[in-house]
Formats: structure tokens, C-alpha cells, sequence
């Protein structure tokens, strides 16, 4: 029961940047299955708790048997109380474990959902996320949450049905060819008819379910671009003009969820119908026999009531199909993400456990060369840098030299597609990046806030950090003084995003985290760009008094600023510019420019 062939990509109907190697997530694919292991214990004992429901559905179905067909000879007065008393126990425990069933069923689906988000969300963290700037961040988001919430139905009953389907329908017929073998051989031919029915009708649902699924995230990427730039649509006053192509995306969303309802339905009623009429001709041939008096009343009763269960586990399994399809459409866009990163860092973080420790010596750049996903040039060119302990070191540039991207690479949160990162002689690929990240402070332009105290926010890379060293940080960072006048100091509590908060001061605070690390090696993006004239003389004394301390680099275009640093790098297009004069090719360092 495959789903169809991708199509294209919901954000507007557009092909997908990065279309599925795959013809369609199947519902036993290898990818998926392989999820499964966490949660291997929890598929074992819901599949256990199945087979031993199994076992006991025929023992009710021929203790059942036996009571209505001694009653019907002999009177309510023949039946047995024990009987009755082991039917009513089968009966109990029957629902007992259909609950076990569906409580590890929901366990197992939580531990597998929780695995792969966290998969995920591993690979969008690495060093080298640079590899999923083409996927949409709405789309990604979507699938995390309503995607990935969407396999619950797959992993917590479908799985664990599949199974049952299995294992019933052989159970029934072993055990109705025991009781009665024709009945057991026309059940036999009847029954592939509902597997081919719902194989003919879940090809079609897959594709439906595909669209919808696509639908869905067309509509969350629009309304997530037009929301970020909401502003801008109202400074142009062009707000009102975007409802119509929200309203158009929601319609479109709303087709498809009904075209997907609409085929759910009919295919019911097709399996219900095909299962009824196999039923029925089961059913007249055992009245047929019974009245021809061929047949005992109580193996008669003992295969129709099984007639039912027979179809009913693989009726179930398409329903549960149709209910999991939503699911299956994002998690194959899911699963190409994660193939297209590559295999899972490691526990550490992404390295081998090696300690790289930029106090140790001079942090060299070889060669190093980072591309972006849709672009032809190069964000850095084969860069060579050397930046020395306790120097300054300027990096200065047009906007769209690389810059930034250099100071991500500094950072490991961006990985060289060519080249290395150098720390006292040691690669950084085969250093563990989480202790790396802990020697380094990192202030980008926009730093990102998270809703929670000012205090929580400076103090996110040093939880521990005593009230003390958050005050002094913020002192240096020339942000103490506007914290004073919040609210509550402090403990003011801000918003996602530093809402409420200016453009400069959540620089500031961005900058006071960074100070606040006291990491041997301080990378410090546009730190003056969005403030007054005090707090960027504020912010120049201080980075005056880290030069002694620690490597200080600094991405600016502020020419006074720069000129205080030891060195400078100037970048063009992603390739060192060096002094006129200087070899070709690789040309010598610039000269230092002393202290000032």
C-alpha cells in the first residue's frame, strides 16, 4: 500500500529544492523501521499482549459455541456454571489486555517520536547545519511538530496490527480447518480479496494523504513569511493584500483534507462490504449443511463466529493505514533531511573526544573553504588566518564578504567544506566541539534571546555565573545602565526574540553573555553597529582591556574601532585581501600594527 510519487513541494506548488530519492515512503521502509529499536521492549510486550488476545478469542469463540449450543438442546438449565465462569474470565482478560495493548502501543510510539525529534533536531545543531539552509524552516518546523505527531498512529497501532494481521487470520483458519475444513477452504479463497482491495485503495489514499500532507505545509511557510515580514507589508501597505492568498492556501488545505476524508470513508465502506459479503457466503453454506443435517450445531456456531474476527484485524489494518498516511508524508521528507546530513554526530557533540583548547596556541585557518546551498561564490576561499593568543585581530569588509561565516567557523557552528581549522596544532575536526564551544564566546549581530529573565539571558552560557560576575559583565557590555530602568531590574522578564527590547539592547545583552564566558578566545560580531556614541565607547574600552587576556577577533565595518586592533584582515568575495606589494598567491601576514 505505497503512497504515490512526490510531488512538488506545498510552499506555493513549487518543486521541492530537494526532492525524495525515494518513489514514496512505503510502510515498511527501512528508515523507519530502524526507529524502532528504542522502543523494542514496549513493540514486544503490545505485540505479546496481540497473540495472547489471539489465543484466548478462540477459546471464548468455542466455549461459546459450546454454552448456546448445549442451551439450545437441553435449556438455560444445561449450561454449566463453570463454563459460564471461565467465559466471563476470558472475556476480563481479553479487555485487559487490549488495554496493555493500547497503553504500550502509546509508549512505544512516545519513545520512538521522542527519539527522532531529538535525531532532528541533533543534525540541524551540528557543525555542518550549513547542508539544511536549503530546507524551508517553516516546512521543517511543521514536520517536527505535526509531522513527526502524525507517525503516532503508525508506530503506536499500525505496527502492532500489521503484526496481528498476520498472526490471527492463520490462527482462525488453523484453528476453523480443525473444527470444519470446507469452511476453512472457502475462507481461505475469500479472504486475499479484502488485502487486494485495500492494496488497490491505499495507493490512491497514500498520494491524497501526500497532497494534504503538502498542503498543510505550504500554508504554515506562507504564514510564517508573511508574519515575518509584517512590517514591511505595512510600511508598503500591503497587509490587506496577503489575506487573499492565505485564504487561497487554507481553501487549498481544505480541499484536499476533505478529498482525503471523502476516499477514507469509501475505502471503509469497501472492505466493510467485501468482508460482509465473504462472511455471508460462509454463512449460508454452513445453514445450508446444518439443515441438511452434514454439520453439528456447535462446530457450525464455532467457525461463524470466527468468520468475523478473520477479516477483522486486516479491516483494522486499513484503517489504521488511512489514519498513519499523514504521518508517513512527513516523515519521509523527515527521513531525506536526516540521510542528506549524513550519520549522527556522537555523543560529545560531533568530535572524537580529543580537547581542543584555543589557550593552547595560535588558532590557524588552512585553506578554508565554506559554500551556501543556492549560491555560486564561495562565503569563504580558501582562507589562510592565524590569530595569535592575547591579540586583536580585526576582520573588516564589505557586507557579504564573509565576515560573519568566518566567525561561525571560529565557532564550530559552521564546518569547511574544504580546508581546517587549526587549534594549538590540533584539527578541529577531530576535537570534541562541545568542550571547543565552552573555550569560546560568541556575540553575534542578532543575538538570539529566550523568553526568560535578563539575568537568565546573559547568564545562558554560564548558568552557575553569581549575581556578581552577571552585573559586571553587563557593566562592561554597557548594558547595566538600561537594565536599571526595566521594570524589575534583572528579573525583568522578556519575551521570545528580546521583545520589548531594542535593537541595541538585545545587542548588549548579547555581548554581556559573551563577556560573561571569559572563554580564551572572544569572537565579536558588529558589537557597536546598533548602539549610541557612549555605549560604543563602552564597548571599545572593554574589548581594550580583553585584548591582554584573550584572542579577540573582530568583525566590523567601524574603520575607528578597527584601527585599535593588532591586526587587521580585510575580506573581499570570501578571500583575504592582502597589503599591494605582497606575493601572488598566498601572500605574507599582514603586519601588526602594535598596540593601538
Amino acid at each position: 500500500m505505497p503512497p504515490a510519487a512526490p510531488g512538488d513541494d506545498a510552499a506555493g506548488g513549487r518543486p521541492s529544492p530537494h526532492p525524495s530519492p525515494h518513489p514514496g515512503l512505503r510502510p515498511f521502509d527501512r528508515r523507519l523501521l530502524g526507529r524502532v529499536a528504542v522502543a523494542r521492549w514496549a513493540l514486544g510486550v503490545d505485540v505479546a499482549a496481540g497473540l495472547t488476545g489471539t489465543l484466548l478469542l478462540l477459546a471464548q469463540v468455542t466455549l461459546l459455541a459450546g454454552i448456546i449450543a448445549g442451551a439450545a438442546g437441553g435449556g438455560l438449565r444445561e449450561v454449566p456454571p463453570a463454563g459460564a465462569a471461565v467465559l466471563g474470565a476470558i472475556v476480563l482478560a481479553r479487555a485487559g489486555l487490549a488495554h496493555v495493548v493500547e497503553l504500550t502501543g502509546r509508549r512505544a510510539a512516545a519513545m520512538v517520536l521522542s527519539a527522532l525529534r531529538a535525531e532532528l533536531v541533533a543534525r540541524c545543531l551540528r557543525p555542518h547545519e550549513a547542508r539544511l539552509r536549503g530546507e524551508d524552516g517553516a516546512a521543517l518546523a511543521t514536520r517536527a511538530v505535526q509531522g513527526v505527531d502524525g507517525l503516532e498512529a503508525y508506530f503506536a497501532r499500525y505496527l502492532p496490527q500489521v503484526v496481528l494481521a498476520v498472526t490471527v487470520p492463520v490462527a482462525v483458519l488453523l484453528w476453523s480447518a480443525a473444527v470444519d475444513p470446507p469452511s476453512a477452504l472457502i475462507m481461505l479463497v475469500t479472504l486475499p480479496v479484502v488485502p487486494v482491495l485495500m492494496a488497490l485503495v491505499g495507493r490512491s489514499a497514500g498520494a491524497r494523504s501526500r497532497a494534504n500532507w503538502q498542503a498543510l505545509v505550504g500554508l504554515s511557510a506562507h504564514f510564517l513569511d508573511v508574519m515575518r515580514g509584517l512590517p514591511t507589508l505595512r510600511a508598503f501597505n500591503r497587509g490587506s493584500a496577503q489575506a487573499a492568498r492565505i485564504h487561497a492556501a487554507t481553501d487549498r488545505y481544505r480541499r484536499t483534507t476533505m478529498s482525503t476524508l471523502r476516499l477514507s470513508f469509501l475505502s471503509g465502506a469497501v472492505l466493510d462490504l467485501a468482508a460482509t459479503l465473504s462472511t455471508a457466503l460462509v454463512a449460508v453454506t454452513l445453514g445450508v449443511r446444518l439443515v441438511g443435517g452434514t454439520l453439528g450445531l456447535k462446530p457450525a456456531l464455532t467457525v461463524l463466529l470466527l468468520v468475523p474476527e478473520l477479516y477483522a484485524p486486516v479491516r483494522t489494518v486499513g484503517a489504521l493505514f488511512h489514519a498513519s498516511a499523514d504521518g508517513l508524508a512527513a516523515a519521509e521528507r523527515i527521513l531525506d533531511v536526516l540521510d542528506r546530513t549524513g550519520p549522527a554526530a556522537g555523543p560529545a557533540g560531533g568530535g572524537r573526544g580529543a580537547v581542543a583548547d584555543p589557550a593552547a596556541g595560535t588558532v590557524s585557518l588552512r585553506s578554508v573553504t565554506v559554500r551556501h546551498p543556492g549560491r555560486p561564490a564561495c562565503a569563504l576561499d580558501a582562507l589562510d588566518l592565524d590569530i595569535h593568543p592575547a591579540k586583536l585581530v580585526a576582520v573588516v569588509g564589505a557586507s557579504g564578504a564573509g565576515k560573519t561565516t568566518l566567525g561561525r567557523v571560529l565557532v564550530g557552528l559552521t564546518r569547511p567544506d574544504e580546508g581546517v581549522v587549526l587549534a594549538g596544532g590540533r584539527p578541529l575536526t577531530d576535537a570534541d566541539l562541545d568542550r571547543w564551544r565552552g573555550r569560546v564566546a560568541w556575540a553575534p549581530q542578532h543575538p538570539t534571546l529566550v523568553p526568560g529573565t535578563v539575568a537568565d539571558n546573559i547568564a545562558l552560557g554560564r548558568p552557575e555565573a553569581p549575581r556578581a560576575a552577571i552585573e559586571d559583565a553587563a557593566r562592561r557590555a554597557a548594558a547595566h545602565p538600561f537594565i536599571r530602568r526595566l521594570p524589575q531590574g534583572y528579573a525583568t522578564v522578556i519575551g521570545a526574540g528580546g521583545r520589548g527590547l531594542s535593537a541595541g539592547q538585545r545587542q548588549r545583552l548579547g555581548l554581556a553573555r559573551a563577556l560573561l564566558r571569559d572563554a580564551p578566545l572572544l569572537v565579536l560580531d558588529e558589537p557597536t553597529v546598533h548602539l549610541d556614541a557612549a555605549a560604543a565607547r563602552r564597548v571599545a574600552a572593554t574589548i581594550d582591556e580583553l585584548r591582554a587576556a584573550r584572542s579577540v577577533v573582530l568583525i566590523t565595518h567601524d574603520r575607528e574601532l578597527a584601527a585599535r586592533a593588532d591586526r587587521e584582515v580585510r575580506l573581499e568575495a570570501g578571500r583575504r585581501v592582502h597589503p599591494a606589494g605582497g606575493p601572488p598567491g598566498r601572500a605574507a601576514p599582514a603586519a601588526p600594527r602594535g598596540g593601538r
